[in-house]
């Protein structure tokens, strides 16, 4: 009887797994080429990238992410809406212009071009690099897992390393993630500040990388007060 019992349950898996058959079917690896340049690639992905794109523009930075060979750490445009604000959005830089007596941004072109062109270039590196050309980081064990110091287009230095996660009780078998940190005080490298995640990884238009940021309540430029002071003593183009 016990031997029925088996040969029954059995016959019962591959009855199953062959009516899952006839709906399931294997879409294969994600294909991460992109067939068109970034700012094509920013500009088709609406969600989460127009406000972006539009950044890009503002910057007077299209050619760059046409034709250049570059990475791009690439900040959503939550971001940007969190940045900009309304006078009662607390952290927000028309709250901090406000709370001044300073005219509010209504427009993204009434912040000057060069401000725009200054921080985006802080999610711009040299070189096209994939998750894999990054080394290690463990951000409780930095005297051996340390990631690295890069340089990014604007001249600012950030940590950039690749969080390998746990699985099963064993450390670093699991998911591997991207994490770029922005160092705000060089000579105290390993107390960086605000990290943050990748949610997609190597994402390769014709031009470059793409590393899609994390969603983590962000303000552009890593520092929001570096970003608001530059604002506030430069002024603004103020809307017609």
């Amino acid at each position: 009887m016990k031997n029925i019992i088996i040969v029954l349950a059995g016959l019962l898996l591959v009855l199953t797994g062959c009516k899952r058959d006839e709906y399931y079917k294997d879409g294969g690896k994600a294909n991460a080429d992109y067939p068109a340049d970034m700012l094509q690639y920013l500009q088709d992905k609406a969600v989460p990238f127009d406000t972006i794109a539009q950044i890009v523009k503002l910057a007077g930075m299209e050619e760059t992410f046409r034709k250049s060979d570059f990475t791009f750490f690439a900040p959503d445009d939550d971001v940007i809406k969190r940045t900009i604000g309304n006078n009662k959005t607390r952290g927000s830089l028309n709250k901090f212009l406000f709370d001044a007596g300073r005219d509010t941004v209504k427009k993204l072109s009434d912040i000057d071009s060069a401000i725009w062109k200054k921080y985006l270039q802080r999610y711009m590196f040299k070189g096209v690099n994939r998750l894999k050309d990054y080394p290690q980081i463990d951000n409780d064990l930095q005297n051996q897992y340390p990631g690295a110091l890069y340089y990014s287009y604007s001249g600012d230095v950030v940590n950039i390393g690749v969080i390998y996660g746990d699985a099963n009780n064993i450390k670093y078998i699991g998911p591997r993630t991207l994490q770029i940190s922005y160092i705000y005080d060089i000579n105290n490298a390993q107390n960086a500040v605000f990290r943050n995640k990748i949610s997609s990884s190597d994402i390769k238009p014709k031009n470059g990388i793409v590393h899609t940021l994390q969603y983590n309540e962000a303000y552009f430029g890593f520092s929001q007060d570096d970003f608001y002071q530059e604002i506030y003593f430069a002024g603004l183009h103020p809307s017609e």
